[in-house]
């Protein structure tokens, strides 16, 4: 077995980084080759599927990823029994979800049997990969060491494309496209088991680690509706609007969802740290790191959000061309709830690892049922544009909740929720000023009024010279060993 060695906070975010921005390019890669393989009505049938998967491959967790986190932080816990007891309850899930995820399928789209043909051929892989992956991910996350996290994404990314890439070329038809993206996701996952039995014994017959149970009702239901809320717009609108309308919609929706994934990076170097801060009756300390991650989450989300905003007609046609057109004003409604969600993950994470999820999933579920009817009402009334515009005030409700049930809010919105918000939100009221007349001056002012925020916040500003100091330090220590 290999000696597990935690990396720094910096060195995980660095690895996120660069297997995120990787995986990401990939899987933008993947979506481009689908969305121009397939017609919108065939694309749409897609979303839908997916938007299943990803459902059914939460539900084989059942929120039991913070739970490992949680007990894995705690001193002179056996990771070995930990890990073995978390596969078997994954098993036990995984069954579970295909029973019931399948019912529904059947249930709810009894007429079509196409599409409960592709859900089949989709979902079956899709989601024993995932469950495979998170296994491989969480193990890694907990003992702080991201790269092999970063990896296993990388894997799955790289089958993705090279998978969809051999259909394009041998002109398969969809449901066996759709088998290649779920078998992706599964050879990735055979890789996260095969990293993590270098590290730790996973025995079948191993005692059960009875913390698993503690508060995990709570943890179940916060976590599948953390799951459903980004899939709930083509789940909704699929009975508003046409398939080939959920096909303009998805192709708009998935560029900030994947772009998501990179403020994500930060949350999930933080994730464990904030759980050991508190374990540990640290408070401060937890509360410092907390309003820490919302400023580095808000600035990832508002970098991203900015040019999404701006030029989305432009992100639209050169990514899928000019028959997709159509989605680019959903996306700059869109690209809001990248700031949005960035901002909302870094508060829930820190009432998550204070112990009050339980205020989590209560704020997830009003936000779930208001998503609902806003999806209905907006779809009805508006169209795709409308849906965006659902999808990005869902973000809003939430994150007005996760800030009221945060015992230290005022403290939070002083140093950092108030003045990151208002920050956005003159960038965004910027743009329309400059970029379309002033495209230059426009971004090198979003710059400029970016770095100023930064050094104007004393803590971004200590941290960034901390940051370079000691790459400049290591960087003249290899130059006078090399000397």
């Amino acid at each position: 077995m290999k000696k597990l060695q935690k990396h720094t906070i910096g060195k995980n975010i660095l690895h996120l980084f660069y297997s995120t921005a990787l995986s990401s390019g990939l899987n933008a890669a993947a979506l481009i080759i689908l969305a121009n393989y397939l017609q919108s009505y065939y694309y749409g049938m897609f979303s839908v599927a997916l938007a299943f998967a990803m459902i059914m491959g939460y539900l084989t967790d059942a929120g039991l990823n913070s739970i490992v986190l949680r007990e894995g932080s705690k001193k002179d816990v056996d990771l070995s029994i930990l890990i073995s007891s978390y596969l078997k309850v994954r098993i036990i899930l995984l069954a579970v979800s295909f029973l019931c995820g399948f019912a529904i399928i059947h249930f709810s789209n009894s007429w079509n049997k196409e599409f409960i043909l592709t859900s089949y051929f989709l979902i079956i892989p899709m989601v024993l990969g995932l469950t495979l992956q998170s296994i491989g991910t969480i193990f890694f996350q907990m003992i702080e060491r991201m790269h092999y996290c970063g990896l296993i994404r990388i894997i799955a990314s790289v089958f993705l494309v090279a998978t969809l890439s051999a259909g394009l070329i041998f002109n398969l038809n969809h449901l066996i496209i759709c088998t290649l993206y779920g078998l992706s996701y599964l050879a990735a996952g055979a890789f996260g088991i095969y990293k993590v039995r270098q590290y730790v014994q996973i025995q079948i017959n191993s005692s059960f680690h009875k913390g698993l149970l503690r508060n995990i009702g709570s943890f179940s239901l916060g976590g599948l509706l953390f799951v459903i809320l980004p899939h709930l717009g083509p789940l909704i609108i699929e009975k508003t609007l046409t398939l080939s309308e959920v096909g303009i919609f998805a192709v708009a929706y998935r560029i900030p969802q994947a772009l998501q994934q990179i403020p994500f990076i930060i949350a999930g170097a933080y994730y464990p740290v904030l759980f050991r801060s508190f374990n540990n009756n640290q408070l401060e300390e937890h509360l410092h790191k907390n309003i820490t991650l919302i400023k580095l989450m808000a600035l990832a989300g508002i970098t991203i959000t900015v040019p999404l905003y701006a030029k989305s007609d432009a992100v639209i046609y050169l990514l899928f061309g000019e028959m997709w057109i159509a989605a680019s004003f959903p996306l700059k409604i869109l690209s809001l709830m990248v700031t949005l969600q960035a901002i909302n993950i870094a508060l829930a994470d820190g009432l998550t690892t204070k112990g009050l999820q339980a205020y989590r999933t209560a704020i997830q579920a009003i936000a779930i049922m208001t998503g609902i009817l806003l999806y209905i009402q907006f779809s009805n009334s508006y169209g795709i544009a409308g849906a965006a515009f659902a999808g990005a005030a869902i973000e809003g409700i939430a994150l007005l909740g996760f800030w009221i049930c945060n015992p230290n809010r005022w403290i939070i919105a002083k140093k950092a929720l108030f003045p990151y918000l208002l920050f956005s939100a003159i960038c965004i009221c910027s743009i329309n000023l400059f970029i379309d007349s002033y495209f230059f001056i426009g971004f090198l002012f979003h710059f400029l009024l970016l770095v100023l925020v930064i050094f104007i916040d004393k803590e971004m500003k200590n941290m960034i010279l901390d940051v370079m100091t000691r790459v400049l330090n290591k960087w003249r220590f290899k130059e006078t060993q090399g000397g």
